[in-house]
């Protein structure tokens, strides 16, 4: 593309590396013209960038993880920078870069776990999704987290892809995981579980259940684990959703009336769901001993050491940022000044990854259009003194040493874990 002599060059601070901040800095690379071009900085606040991407997605999904080709491309052209291992908030303020840039975008995403407000969810062996995933995603901060696998029942909470996610990597036969980019600690421990019941509890009937049906369908694929749903809950449901169910509904009914009717097979995993069962409280003294569910036939205790939930996430506090429900407050992504929001952290924690992009381009058209004369008032490099930043070429080297660490393995990567270690991979440089 040409650039036009007297065309505005404008920069933009994109706060966040995972799929939010790649679709903006993709739809505003896209909105570049003669008439004017963008110099796009993001920060991260970790050595490594793709967020959820990298330590989200679960492991035995791989091919979810090739988007990343498309966030290395977006990441390639010269008016892009990456500045990881900077973190906001601590070591620049919001402030500081809307002095600096012409428009900052928050795309820090939903990180902390939502609870259920019960007793017992303080015990020992009761952990977040938020936690959980994480840590077999090999996140830095999540290396050390306490994660009891010695009971032989787990129960996980909630009825979307992530407590799908959480019960099928408890449910797997841990060598499944062998040629996945699984936290090595994670592997180790899967492989030593004891686990071999994994029960998926919902609140409400199989209709409302947030799962996709392209997961469901991938459940009885499962070589070593038994998928068990009652098959007169999906029929009541089927029910209950009438005639003219949405096309959601209907595709999520279909594939779990296929798992009802599946043929038992005598695995030692179990994987079983189940529906209208409303936790009540979470027994034991020291840790997690069971939980204890309203149904429509009464109470129901089941026996666990595990409980994990996933009921949705809220997003991590930025000072200088408004907070509302656990979102950044903002009129279809404009918060106010020049700063604008997009994700999750726009609308909270829905939709898949590819859900970011359409929303991104619409909120990128909306800045563009709010913006007039370029500041030219320098960038976050003036800002950074101490810090170890890890640039793209940095980042490079660490992604390269991963992929050829796991290529004995036959793994896509083997994954460092440990801060330090990243920031030796990368070579400890600053920019």
């Amino acid at each position: 593309m040409s650039k036009g002599v007297d065309s505005l060059k404008f920069r933009v601070a994109i706060v966040g590396a995972g799929p939010a901040g790649y679709f903006a800095a993709q739809a505003l690379q896209n909105l570049a013209n003669d008439d004017r071009t963008f110099e796009i900085d993001m920060i991260e606040r970790l050595p490594t960038p793709w967020g959820l991407v990298r330590s989200g997605v679960a492991p035995d999904h791989p091919k979810i993880k090739t988007v990343s080709k498309v966030f290395e491309k977006i990441a390639s052209q010269e008016s892009f920078r990456l500045f990881a291992n900077v973190e906001i908030g601590n070591d620049i303020a919001i402030a500081q870069l809307q002095e600096k840039y012409d428009a900052v975008i928050i795309a820090t995403g939903s990180s902390l776990g939502k609870t259920l407000g019960i007793p017992g969810e303080g015990l020992r062996g009761s952990l977040s999704a938020a936690t959980f995933v994480p840590w077999y995603n090999a996140h830095p901060d999540f290396v050390g987290v306490d994660t009891p696998l010695d009971s032989d029942t787990a129960v996980v909470i909630g009825a979307g892809n992530v407590a799908m996610d959480v019960a099928r990597m408890l449910a797997l036969e841990p060598s499944e995981l062998d040629p996945t980019d699984t936290a090595d600690h994670a592997l180790d421990a899967f492989k030593k579980s004891n686990i071999r019941k994994v029960y998926i509890s919902a609140r409400r009937g199989p209709e409302h259940a947030a799962f996709t049906s392209p997961e469901l369908r991938e459940l009885p694929k499962l070589e070593h684990t038994n998928v068990v749903m009652q098959k007169g809950d999906i029929e009541a449901a089927i029910v209950r959703a009438g005639d003219a169910p949405e096309k959601d509904v209907k595709s999520n009914l279909d594939a779990m009336l296929l798992i009802a009717e599946n043929p038992k097979t005598e695995n030692d995993r179990t994987m079983e769901f189940l529906f209208q069962h409303t936790p009540q409280q979470i027994l034991g003294t020291d840790r997690v001993e069971g939980v204890v569910y309203s149904t429509p036939n009464g109470d129901v205790t089941i026996k666990c050491g595990l409980v994990i939930t996933a009921i949705g996430y809220h997003a991590h506090g930025i000072e200088g940022v408004p907070y509302e429900n656990g979102k950044v407050v903002n009129t279809d992504g404009h918060v106010n000044g020049n700063l604008y929001v997009v994700g999750w952290a726009k609308r909270g924690p829905s939709g898949v990854i590819g859900t970011n992009k359409s929303d991104a381009a619409a909120v990128m058209q909306l800045l563009v259009e709010d913006l007039k004369s370029p500041k030219n008032a320098g960038d976050i490099s003036e800002l950074l003194t101490d810090q170890v930043v890890v640039t793209q070429k940095h980042w490079q080297k660490i992604n390269e040493a991963e992929v050829e660490a796991g290529e004995p393995y036959g793994k896509p990567r083997k994954k460092s874990v440990l801060r330090e270690d990243l920031l030796n991979l990368a070579g400890h440089a600053k920019n």
